[in-house]
C-alpha cells in the first residue's frame, strides 16, 4: 500500500494523516478479543491505572499471534517506510485503553522527545501508528492533535513521574497554549478498524475517559533502521532492541487467522 501524494503533501503539512476504516470490523475485532486477552495476563509489561485497570500493553507483538501480524501488516509498514525513505524497525507496540469511567489522561508531549532524551535515537527519522480497535468518539478519550506542531522540533519538556502511572516527558500549559495558538487543536475520530499516521515530533495528548464507552487502541512506533537508539536505559519491551527490518507479510494474513479460528 502507497500513499498518494495528496496524502503525502498533507501528511507533512499536519503532521498526521488519518485513514478511515483501513482494516475492516472483522480484523478490528479480532484484535480488541485478543487485546482483552492480554489485558487479563499478569505480565509485566501490562501496565495499570492506580485503580488496577489496564492502561497499556507494551510488547503484545512479541507474545499474541494476532498482534504479531498486525506489527508486520503491510497496509501499515509500507506507508512508513515510503515517509521515512527505507527499511523500519518496531521500536515501541502497545496496545493503550481508556477504560469507561476510569481511563486516565496522556499528557501533552512528543514522542521523539521521550526517544531522544532516554534512548538516544539520533533523529525523528521514526514516526507512530495508532490503529483504533474501538469506535473512537468525541466521548471516550480521543487523541489531540496540534496540527503542524512537528514543524517545531523538539519542545522542551519536564520529565513527568507523578500525573499517572507511566512517566512522560510532558510540555507545560503555556508551550502547549502557544502552539495551539498557531495550529489549533483537533481530536480525529471514526470507526474501528481506522488508523492514524502520526509524525513523533506531533504534540499530542488525550483526555481522561469519563464516559461510559470504553476505547482500545494499538500504537506501533517505527524507526528507520540506520536511526536506531544508541541508549539502553529502559526495559527492552519498553525501547526495543532488535533492529532487524521488518518484512511485511501477507496482507490477508489477518482474515487467514480468522478463518483458522473460524
Amino acid at each position: 500500500m502507497r500513499l498518494t501524494p495528496a496524502q503525502l503533501e498533507q501528511f507533512n503539512r499536519e503532521g498526521y494523516l488519518f485513514l478511515e476504516g483501513l482494516f475492516t470490523p472483522e480484523e478490528a475485532g479480532l484484535l480488541k478479543e485478543e487485546a482483552e486477552n492480554i489485558y487479563k495476563l499478569d505480565r509485566e509489561e501490562v501496565w495499570r491505572e492506580k485503580s488496577g485497570i489496564a492502561r497499556t500493553a507494551f510488547a503484545a507483538h512479541t507474545y499474541n499471534e494476532a498482534h504479531r501480524r498486525l506489527g508486520s501488516h503491510p497496509r501499515l509498514i509500507e506507508p512508513i517506510q515510503q515517509i521515512l525513505d527505507g527499511q523500519v524497525y518496531m521500536h515501541q507496540y502497545k496496545i493503550n485503553a481508556k477504560a469507561p469511567f476510569d481511563g486516565e489522561v496522556w499528557q501533552w508531549h512528543q514522542d521523539y522527545g521521550t526517544w531522544a532524551r532516554d534512548d538516544e535515537m539520533p533523529e525523528p527519522r521514526a514516526m507512530n501508528i495508532s490503529v483504533f480497535l474501538d469506535d473512537v468518539t468525541a466521548a471516550n478519550g480521543p487523541l489531540l492533535f496540534i496540527p503542524g506542531s512537528h514543524k517545531k522540533g523538539v519542545v522542551d519538556a519536564g520529565h513527568d513521574l507523578k500525573t499517572t502511572s507511566y512517566p512522560l516527558w510532558t510540555l507545560d500549559r503555556d508551550t502547549v497554549s502557544k502552539l495551539a495558538d498557531e495550529g489549533g487543536c483537533v481530536a480525529p475520530t471514526g470507526p474501528a478498524g481506522s488508523v492514524l499516521l502520526f509524525s513523533s515530533l506531533l504534540v499530542h495528548a488525550s483526555p481522561p475517559n469519563i464516559s461510559p464507552l470504553g476505547r482500545i487502541i494499538v500504537y506501533l512506533s517505527l524507526c528507520h533502521v540506520d536511526n536506531h537508539i544508541r541508549a539502553f536505559n529502559r526495559k527492552e519491551w519498553i525501547a526495543h532492541r532488535d533492529f532487524t527490518p521488518i518484512e511485511a507479510l501477507d496482507d490477508n494474513c489477518l482474515t487467514e487467522m480468522l478463518t483458522e479460528t473460524a
